[in-house]
């Protein structure tokens, strides 16, 4: 019997990283070893080393991972619908999760002392921001209202973030409709 399993390339780094966020959402940043992770995934050390070339890259293609999962691309919904399927899927369980959270910790708190991590985070950043920018500034152009898009995006993306966060440290205290609701209200003075 084979002692490892054979998958495509590209099926191997998507269960590596999956893996990963594992290791991530279970110990942070301190599970985040290759060790764990080859043991987890049934690998060895070289095929880890081979997908992502050091444990600096895997870690980058991990964040990157997790803000594909967690933020949807909008631009193909109508302006009506950008902002709330934003909302939807921010609040969604799988991301609106502690496991979630304390991975999103980990990867946050090595920002500063990783600079590859650094120059991702800037990139998924910009672009998460510019898309709720434009999806402000279209639905705004469409009800009439004049708004600062991006202000106003910076500002719900933060809200979105504390929310994710006090929704972790006390589930019962705020669940996934009270979140919306925060959201939703927050954003109704600017865009009715």
């Amino acid at each position: 019997m084979a002692r490892f399993t054979r998958l495509s390339s590209d099926d191997r780094r998507s269960q590596l990283m999956d893996v990963g966020l594992a290791c991530l959402a279970q110990g942070g940043i301190l599970h985040f070893t290759v060790d764990r992770i080859c043991k987890a995934a049934g690998v060895s050390r070289g095929l880890v080393l081979h997908h992502f070339g050091s444990m600096a890259e895997m870690l980058t293609a991990v964040y990157a991972r997790l803000y594909r999962d967690t933020v949807p691309d909008l631009s193909a919904l109508p302006p009506e619908d950008r902002l709330n399927a934003l909302i939807e899927a921010v609040v969604a369980p799988k991301a609106f999760s502690r496991d979630t959270l304390s991975a999103w910790l980990a990867l946050w708190g090595q920002i500063a002392v990783t600079p590859a991590l650094q120059a991702e985070h800037q990139r998924q950043y910009q672009a998460y921001l510019a898309q709720v920018s434009d999806a402000i500034a279209a639905l705004a152009a469409l009800r009439g209202r004049e708004v600062e898009p991006r202000p106003l995006a910076v500002s719900l993306i933060c809200l979105i973030d504390g929310l994710c966060l006090q929704q972790c440290l006390d589930p019962d205290a705020l669940g996934p409709e009270v979140a919306k609701a925060a959201c939703h209200a927050f954003l109704a003075p600017h865009l009715g």
